[in-house]
């Protein structure tokens, strides 16, 4: 069997595994059991991380150690419509001569290709020095994984590569910070006054990474829905009822929708509707051309919110940043600073609210963090300042990112983008545990991750497993 059939059976027996993240149990206890089976020595930890150990090949057990490190959890979503439980559902894989896709899910090979590659690697790689692949867990929600990692387990190596970017011709040597922000607020609920309801989606936006996609200008579906709703309120009643939109923190929301009782007339309402449409038009149409504001009529509800709890919710969400804040002032086109917007949950006693900011400057997170806490007060919110994650920072004189420019620029017979990126990666954990870690992450090219449209380029699978087979085996001949 050749490299990508081999690895896309292993991608395969990820897939068949529900891994949302956050849910990652079955899928470490498989792990760890298949590893062992292979014959690796493996530790699975409190966290379900799983830590796998592989000897030199013969001659080079004086080598350095080098880690393989991927992350086991996925964001599991399915597109509007489509039946499936990420805590039960299996991915279904749908193939074709150029992509690997799902049926109407999310993928997962943010990070499971990247996983399969490790795992390929430990059993069929020829001549290296000694191996470890490391797999965490919950990368995608908190990063709790690479934050309980002991450090004993990155402080007896030399070399790192994380297998998560989504650019086989480029090597990142940088990544940004982040902070998880959110905003929660108990409701009020009353009798609705008006006779009519109505539930308001927002939908057909892109959506994708708020880190890799967020300086595209894509639209964000829950601000859209808020500023539709403002202007709802100018012309007439509009009393609330739910509100929810977005799958994950760090992903550009894509749909969300509303369910309100109001004294509007339809055909105003339709009026406003287009006008609004042809606002957001103006604005992103040129990168989010194919939103959808659909208007169903809905049973009147027998509870909506006080008007004072609309009005904070919304103000809340016009006011909050979401999308670029800065760009970088050392690299040309970078993003340095952003925010998403990414989340709202409502039941019928809390409100809930994901913001999820980034930044290369660590200053500009605490920024964040301090602006949550004011912007919070003033709405009438709570803000709850979750896990920071460091950024990392680039190393301009790491002998690992040479070795693996230089190995690709052989293979390739063209030159390897260096970079710095504007998405959170664990290295910036594992650099806080062992400064000396010469690190790069790399990986297959994806396209629009955390998305219903994510699709692995099977081109690029084999070339870079020979791409990291080329470098162990430089890293052996040091």
């Amino acid at each position: 069997m050749d490299i990508l059939e081999s690895v896309l059976e292993e991608f395969k027996k990820l897939a068949a595994i529900p891994r949302a993240n956050g849910h990652e149990q079955a899928v470490s206890d498989f792990l760890k059991q298949y590893l062992a089976d292979a014959g690796f020595t493996v530790v699975q930890d409190a966290k379900n991380n799983i830590i796998a150990d592989k000897p030199a090949t013969k001659g080079h057990e004086n080598a350095p150690r080098t880690i393989l490190q991927g992350h086991m959890d996925m964001v599991a979503v399915g597109a509007e419509g489509v039946d499936y439980d990420p805590l039960t559902d299996p991915i279904k894989l749908v193939r074709t001569e150029k992509y690997l896709t799902a049926d109407g899910t999310s993928l997962g090979a943010d990070d499971g290709i990247g996983v399969a590659e490790g795992i390929y690697l430990m059993k069929h790689a020829k001549e290296h020095g000694p191996l470890r692949l490391i797999v965490t867990t919950d990368e995608e929600r908190g990063m709790t994984g690479a934050i309980a990692l002991d450090a004993k387990y990155l402080k007896d190596a030399q070399f790192l590569i994380n297998c998560d970017s989504e650019n086989y011709d480029e090597v990142t040597v940088g990544s940004a910070g982040s902070v998880d922000l959110t905003f929660e607020r108990a409701l009020k609920r009353v009798p609705p006054t008006a006779g009519k309801a109505y539930k308001l989606t927002v939908r057909g936006l892109k959506g994708g990474h708020s880190g890799e996609r967020i300086g595209d200008g894509r639209g964000n579906a829950i601000r859209t829905l808020a500023l539709i709703l403002l202007a709802l309120q100018q012309q007439g009643s509009v009393e609330l009822s739910d509100f929810h939109g977005g799958k994950a923190h760090n992903a550009i929301p894509e749909a969300a929708a509303a369910t309100f009782a109001t004294d509007i007339e339809a055909a105003d309402l339709s009026n406003i509707l287009a006008a609004e449409k042809a606002k957001f038009l103006a604005i992103y149409g040129s990168v989010d051309p194919d939103i959808e504001l659909m208007l169903e009529a809905a049973d009147v509800p027998e509870t909506v919110l006080v008007a004072g709890d609309t009005k904070r919710l919304l103000r809340l969400l016009t006011v909050m940043h979401t999308g670029v804040y800065a760009m970088s002032t050392v690299i040309p086109s970078l993003v340095e600073t952003s925010a998403n917007l990414g989340v709202v949950k409502m039941d019928e006693e809390t409100v809930h609210v994901e913001l999820f900011p980034r930044s290369a400057v660590d200053g500009k997170i605490d920024e964040f963090a301090l602006y949550a806490e004011e912007i919070a007060e003033l709405t009438g919110f709570t803000a709850i300042v979750g896990t920071k994650s460091p950024g990392w920072k680039e190393n301009k004189d790491s002998k690992l990112a040479k070795i693996v420019a230089e190995t690709f620029q052989e293979q390739n017979g063209r030159p390897m983008k260096v970079e710095t990126i504007h998405a959170g990666l664990e290295c910036g954990f594992h650099f806080a545990k062992n400064p000396h870690l010469d690190m790069v992450s790399i990986g297959v090219t994806t396209q629009d991750i955390h998305s219903p449209n994510e699709k692995l380029v099977l081109a690029t699978v084999e070339p870079q497993v020979k791409l990291i087979e080329a470098t162990l085996k430089k890293i052996a001949n040091l």
